[in-house]
Formats: structure tokens, C-alpha cells, sequence
């Protein structure tokens, strides 16, 4: 991970003034942004300008394979617009918000992290993250040794309020999780809260193939919602079976599917943000408050309401 790396603007490719490492220098304007799912990225306040982030202090890979506890928490607390560059841990990592939204990228898809849930990375999968706004961010890391009893697969998980407390006191806990008795008894607990796991549906698969990948990316942007298959399909000079095909294989999920499941990550990441619902609805290009609801409700099982921030 480097230090006082660049950012650069996903829409000139320039750089836009956003170290990711140490310092926010610089306002970004608001816009759709693809790397947060956000729709109208808030500007950074001036108070944010030059704060310093506790990333670097308490994140170093270093600490944890060098500790003799199995379990390890990380506490950092991130400015709104804060990336982390792509990196893998030896250990496994479950990452969780107690404030703001993160979004986690890996080589197999996106999933975007909302307060009520955290994401598990399996130990050894390279990943970067992003904050949407401030975020408070607590986490643990587990030896693989450990992590074979956990989920197989990445996934987003619901954060019960006993596992909410585990984390926290984990992350409290730093490198030496496992060194009292206390600690080694909330790391048993912890690993056996996510030993059977709800999963949720926040996950957003990503194409490795350059010609989907930009129908994604115009997608997630807000850019094409109202873009059909078929409309793709033309630009790309091909059939809409083929288009179709060439989606669904590298996505695992069909052009609707994954269109739909874009818009209600983006909505997600929008409400807990504190915009409007009505405004969330016709940015996510649903024509009505009702149809928004429908959708929402048929996918994530609860109301958008759900995801109001108190």
C-alpha cells in the first residue's frame, strides 16, 4: 500500500486532488461516482481539509501476521471521499461501519456496506475499499487456521447487535485479541456469531470482459438506466442473443438482473446517506415512490425506510 498515491478522476483521468493515503487536499465536486455508488458525492468540509486519518497506524499488515493472537481488530476512522488501495491480508477480514457506507472492491465483484452489514473477505483476496462520506470503521482479522470454519465464499453479512458489540470490542482489543481470557472468550463468540451467517444480497458482480465492463460501469454511473439490451447490443455491433450471452457469462446474472441490482445498491448507498426517498427513486430511474418500493422490498426483503438514518 502505497503512501501519497494519487487518486485520479474517473472521468478525465486526471488526478483529483485526493491522496489516499494521509491528507484530503482538495474539494471533490459533486457528481455520480462509479467507485461509491453514490449518487451526488458530498463535497469534503473544509474541517476535513488536511485531517489527518489513524489508517495508517492501526492497519499495518505488519502488526497483525507478526501478533501470536489468532484474532486481531482494527479501529480507523475515514474523511468522507478516503481510499484504500488495492491489498490482500494473510488473514481472513471482516469489515464493518459503524458509521457511513463503505464500498469493497475485489477481483470477483463490489459490494457496497451499509451500516447494518459488514463484509468477509477469505484470507489472501486482494480488495480495496472506499468511504461514502465520513465512516467509522471497525474490523478483525482472523488466521486462516481460524477462518476454516467461517464462510467460504466473500460475502456481505447482517450485523446483529451482539455481533455489532463483538466487533467493537475486538477492534478495541488491537493486536492482542486473544491475550486475557476475556479477549480469547469474544473471539469465541464473535467466530461463532458468523459460523452461521444471514447473508444479504449487497453484492454487485463485476465482468472481467473490457466491452461488459463498460456497460457496467455506464450503468452504475447513473449514465444508461434507460438503455436496453438491445440498444447495447447495437453499439457493441453484435446481436442481442449475443450481447445477452456475453453478459450473462460474465456477470453469472442476466443484463435485467444486474441492471435492477445496480439501481437498489445505488439507492441503498443514497438513504442511508439521508436523500430523499422520492428523489432516490427518480435518480435510480423508477417513474414513482410505489414502484421504488416494490423493488426494494421484493430484493432486499425490508422497506427503504429500513435504511433511514436516525
Amino acid at each position: 500500500m502505497e503512501v501519497g498515491t494519487a487518486r485520479k478522476d474517473w472521468r478525465t483521468g486526471q488526478p483529483d486532488g485526493l491522496k489516499t493515503r494521509g491528507y484530503a487536499t482538495a474539494r471533490l465536486p459533486i457528481l455520480i461516482h462509479w467507485d461509491c455508488f453514490c449518487i451526488g458525492m458530498d463535497r469534503l468540509s473544509e474541517e476535513n481539509a488536511g485531517m489527518p486519518t489513524t489508517a495508517r497506524d492501526r492497519t499495518d499488515p505488519h502488526d497483525h501476521s507478526a501478533s501470536a493472537s489468532w484474532m486481531t481488530g482494527v479501529s480507523a476512522d475515514y474523511p468522507a471521499g478516503f481510499a484504500v488501495d488495492p491489498h490482500r491480508h494473510a488473514r481472513g477480514q471482516l469489515l464493518y461501519a459503524v458509521d457511513g457506507v463503505l464500498v469493497v472492491e475485489a477481483g470477483t465483484g463490489r459490494w457496497i456496506v451499509p451500516p447494518t452489514a459488514a463484509v468477509w473477505l477469505r484470507p489472501g483476496v486482494e480488495h480495496r475499499l472506499q468511504a461514502c462520506g465520513p465512516a467509522r470503521v471497525r474490523s478483525v482479522l482472523v488466521l486462516p487456521k481460524a477462518a476454516h470454519r467461517l464462510p467460504d465464499t466473500d460475502c456481505v453479512l447482517h450485523v446483529s447487535p451482539l455481533l455489532r458489540e463483538l466487533v467493537a470490542e475486538a477492534a478495541a482489543l488491537g493486536t492482542e485479541v486473544c491475550g486475557t481470557r476475556r479477549g480469547r472468550l469474544v473471539a469465541a463468540l464473535l467466530v461463532e456469531e458468523l459460523r452461521h451467517p444471514r447473508t444479504l444480497p449487497f453484492h454487485l458482480p463485476w465482468p472481467a470482459d473490457r466491452r461488459m465492463a463498460t456497460v457496467c460501469r455506464a450503468i452504475a454511473t447513473g449514465s444508461a438506466y434507460a438503455s436496453s439490451a438491445e440498444d447495447w447490443a447495437r453499439s457493441l455491433a453484435m446481436s442481442a442473443k449475443t450481447f445477452h450471452r456475453h453478459f450473462a457469462k460474465s456477470t453469472g446474472m442476466n443484463f435485467g438482473r444486474w441492471r435492477q441490482q445496480a439501481r437498489l445498491l445505488a439507492a441503498v448507498d443514497a438513504i442511508v446517506r439521508g436523500r430523499p426517498l422520492m428523489e432516490v427513486a427518480l435518480g435510480c430511474g423508477y417513474e414513482s415512490h410505489s414502484a421504488f418500493t416494490q423493488s426494494f422490498k421484493r430484493h432486499f426483503g425490508t422497506s427503504p425506510s429500513r435504511f433511514l438514518p436516525a
